[in-house]
């Protein structure tokens, strides 16, 4: 269909012009999971289950990467969905074209990516010998649905937006670098002042890397209020996201 072909496209010109071209998608996401088994987990030593009696380096490397994979995969949406409709602007003045296409292709290539990681992730849990218990694992779809809802409604919305709006572009890289020192990405979620976590707990991001690391690498059941609240999140992004999109897409073509 016409929406995965532009998803095809996406990830070509992403990597257009490099030697290796598409092959950039798996070696980029094996080299920096390679980096932090390398600086998290031999260099610093660091840990983020404070409950676990056992939690080796490469676990708490390869937790980070899972944190960083879920950070990125939103990020890919932030900083580049504002330029969907700008930069296509022979496809909303010349053509008839469903240009609801333009932000769902960038959600498929950043989707692409995000499960390259994963399949990396566990990869690395089969090659060092990790359990992965079945009782918990199958909430891993469950978290995750709501993350690609939440994506399809940022990416229709900043795409929109960004028409009308160019400082978006300025700002959305900002935000992406915000959300990944406000995650608890590097740190375990237990090392936040309180103060803080009065205003943290209400950035989804943290829900959603804490409770895939719980079901993926402590083999603990997720809290169901943090699941029910991404959900939350993730609907009215999905329909705030949406509704945004098409209250404006009417205007792309005189504003372009």
């Amino acid at each position: 269909c016409i929406r995965d072909r532009f998803t095809i496209r996406n990830l070509e010109l992403r990597h257009k012009g490099s030697l290796l071209g598409v092959l950039w998608s798996i070696l980029g996401p094996l080299l920096m999971l390679g980096l932090y088994v390398l600086v998290f987990g031999f260099i610093f030593e660091g840990k983020l289950n404070e409950d676990a009696d056992i939690e080796t380096r490469f676990e708490y490397a390869i937790a980070i990467f899972m944190g960083l994979a879920i950070h990125h995969f939103l990020a890919e949406i932030l900083t580049i969905s504002p330029t969907a409709i700008l930069t296509n602007p022979n496809f909303i003045k010349k053509v008839v074209f469903p240009t609801s296409i333009l932000p769902t292709a960038i959600v498929g290539t950043a989707l692409i990516h995000f499960g390259i990681s994963l399949l990396l992730i566990l990869i690395g849990i089969l090659s060092a010998g990790l359990s992965v218990s079945l009782t918990t694992i199958w909430w891993l779809p469950i978290i995750l649905l709501p993350l690609i809802a939440t994506a399809i409604g940022l990416s229709f919305a900043l795409s929109a937006l960004a028409v009308f709006w160019r400082d978006i572009l300025q700002i959305t890289p900002f935000l992406s670098l915000a959300l990944l020192f406000s995650s608890a990405v590097f740190y375990p979620v237990a090392d936040i002042p309180a103060p803080a976590w009065v205003v943290l707990k209400f950035n989804p991001l943290v829900h959603w890397i804490e409770e895939v690391r719980k079901i993926v690498f402590w083999r603990e059941l997720p809290n169901l209020t943090h699941i029910a609240y991404i959900y939350i999140i993730g609907a009215l992004t999905l329909i705030g996201g949406l509704c945004v999109f098409h209250r404006l897409r009417k205007y792309f073509a005189d504003i372009l």
